[in-house]
């Protein structure tokens, strides 16, 4: 499905598939995630043989062409499920956005078109224990001959225990500032590299994370992304912008899984003779979540056109959606456990899985202190503001 041979009665299908196996399929898988704390290969395959993990990727590449304002559509539905399984779709929907512009021929058969196919995992590479936010980036490469020798540490990396490649991001020795950047798709556990697992989360249990450490670790210049000096706009352009907005979409699912989970208790429990939405702090409750989920959603539309098109906006309204989304998700879980009272407590109720997985999306990309500054320097600066947004 090519963006110019798009189908709404084949995307309305899939659509239908995605949002059938979330509410059966789907749930059971969660249950086994939660009970083993793993994401089985069996899933993973599964997915892959549904077509879910190349949906956004160009036909030429492997992937369904499917625009990126409507992949978000799935995404929402996709992400009604597991956190881990919400984590897989997405961040493979989203690295080769990142390593296609700037790979090589043999980079793109190597590592990008696999990634694609689902038959090689990529893990995005950025945060480090004491910086993270773009130019901070501590861990350095020195060019010797054909080769690039790495040293540093990088922690908080989804997927960084299974990853079969890394798009990493470093800087050369004596470099500051974003020229000095340079990015990579390595191979993982490259002599010298250790690989910590560190999966022992609050929520998204099942998805691995990993510190990882490196020490005069040779990385063939050939794993190289772009030029040097490049490394940022690899890591935040191609990757970190579409992907604010993603997390802000899967923000939203969550939450109408949330609000959808709410609702059904209120009207099945019932207190002095009345079931709970007959009662108006309840009706209140839903109320707000209601506006509050459509208001986000709209934002994020937006935010989704304006990277379409390239937009001067684009990366202000992909931190605002973040920003926004995530700030009603911890709302609206908070209110929908409510609803639940007591019984919202214990894990035999969804909820509160909902509730633990909601979390993640806080720090996902970014801070929500980071996006404000995003967003604060774009407005500040006349990069961006209000009437542009509402001219879309």
């Amino acid at each position: 499905m090519t963006v110019a041979e798009f189908d709404d009665a084949e995307f309305a299908a899939l659509k239908a598939e995605i949002t059938a196996w979330v509410q059966g399929p789907g749930e059971e898988w969660a249950e086994k995630i939660e009970e083993t704390g793993d994401v089985p290969a069996e899933l993973f395959d599964e997915l892959k043989s549904r077509g879910w993990l190349s949906l956004a990727a160009p036909a030429e590449l492997g992937g369904r062409g499917i625009p990126f304002s409507r992949y978000l559509e799935l995404l929402e539905q996709i992400s009604k499920s597991h956190g881990s399984i919400r984590m897989l779709v997405h961040v493979i929907n989203g690295t080769w956005r990142a390593m296609a512009p700037y790979a090589s021929p043999e980079l793109l058969d190597e590592v990008v078109k696999p990634s694609i196919a689902g038959d090689k995992l990529v893990a995005f590479t950025l945060t480090e224990p004491d910086n993270g936010t773009g130019a901070d980036i501590t861990t350095t490469v020195r060019r010797e001959g054909d080769e690039y020798v790495m040293n540093g540490v990088k922690h908080l990396i989804t997927f960084g225990v299974k990853a079969d490649y890394l798009l990493i991001a470093a800087r050369l020795e004596g470099s500051t500032g974003n020229d000095g950047t340079v990015a990579f798709a390595m191979p993982n556990r490259l002599p010298g590299a250790e690989v910590i697992d560190d999966s022992d989360t609050m929520g998204v249990r099942g998805t691995d994370h990993a510190i990882l450490k490196f020490n005069e670790v040779r990385i063939p210049a050939k794993y190289r992304l772009g030029d040097e000096g490049q490394g940022l706009e690899v890591a935040l352009g191609g990757f970190l912008l579409p992907s604010r907005v993603s997390v802000a979409m899967s923000a939203v699912g969550l939450a109408e899984r949330a609000q959808e989970l709410a609702i059904e208790f209120s009207k099945e429990r019932v207190t002095f003779g009345k079931p709970l939405a007959q009662r108006q702090v309840i009706q209140f409750y839903i109320a707000e979540n209601f506006g509050r989920i459509a208001a986000a959603k709209a934002l994020i539309i937006q935010a989704a056109r304006a990277y379409e098109q390239g937009a001067p906006e684009a990366s202000a309204l992909s931190s605002a959606a973040k920003m926004i989304a995530v700030e009603m998700l911890a709302t609206v879980t908070d209110n929908a456990l409510q609803v639940f009272g007591g019984r919202g407590y214990w894990k035999k109720n969804p909820i509160e899985r909902v509730y633990r997985d909601a979390r993640a999306q806080r720090f996902e990309e970014g801070t929500n202190e980071i996006q404000k500054l995003v967003v604060a320097r774009a407005a500040i600066t006349g990069e961006a503001n209000t009437e542009g947004i509402l001219n879309w």
